[in-house]
């Protein structure tokens, strides 16, 4: 959760992904307007090696996230609560359902074993509509 700026690559546009629970580390690519936002962030926000800071200047906590993702889905009327890990199933999910392969997001999520990225890589129900049609 402690994200870095040193973690930032400005100039090749790229994010070096530490990872816990003895992930894989991995680069992702980070887009024009992503990096724009960054810039603004950087130069907007307190002084901290940490991207992401507590109003009182500290790093922002896993706590501190979960928090806010349940404040967020109860704020939108989810009627569910949510939490923080549910982002990384919907990104897996969203991934697989765009077509990308096991392997690919094995890396992209940072999984050790490839069991660990099927769970989140459940595709939608309506994945063999278009078998076999032309």
């Amino acid at each position: 959760m402690s994200l870095e700026w040193e973690q930032i690559d400005f100039s090749a546009g790229n994010l070096h992904v530490r990872r816990v629970k003895h992930g894989s580390p991995s680069v992702h690519p980070i887009r024009g307007d992503e990096l724009r936002a960054l810039r603004k962030l950087q130069r907007e926000a307190p002084p901290s090696r940490f991207v992401f800071v507590s109003e009182r200047g500290s790093p922002f906590t896993t706590a501190g996230f979960a928090r806010m993702v349940e404040r967020a889905a109860a704020a939108a009327g989810l009627g569910i609560k949510a939490h923080a890990h549910m982002l990384r199933h919907g990104c897996g999910y969203y991934l697989a359902n765009k077509g990308h392969d096991t392997r690919s997001l094995q890396a992209w999520l940072g999984h050790k074993n490839i069991a660990h990225t099927v769970r989140y890589t459940e595709l939608a129900p309506d994945r063999f509509k278009t078998f076999w049609r032309e």
